[in-house]
């Protein structure tokens, strides 16, 4: 399983592991499942570029998402 927390380049999101109101956050930052997101800096904070706007998100927000890689 790989997380935001060891991701590198551009990757998928394949799942969001919290609560309702943790998974509600991500969302509103654009981060979803099916997301595309490339991986900025690992930090810490974690960077990433989704939708040509960069966030930064910590290292324990970045372990509860899990990734694949994507073929660019």
């Amino acid at each position: 399983m790989i997380t935001l927390e060891t991701a590198v380049g551009k990757v998928k999101i394949v799942e969001i592991q919290g609560g309702k109101g943790f998974v509600k956050r991500l969302f509103d930052l654009g981060l979803f499942p099916g997301q595309v997101v490339e991986v900025i800096s690992r930090g810490p904070p974690v960077v990433l570029r989704v939708n040509d706007t960069e966030i930064a998100v910590g290292r324990g927000v970045a372990r509860k998402i899990v990734v694949e890689a994507v073929n660019a």
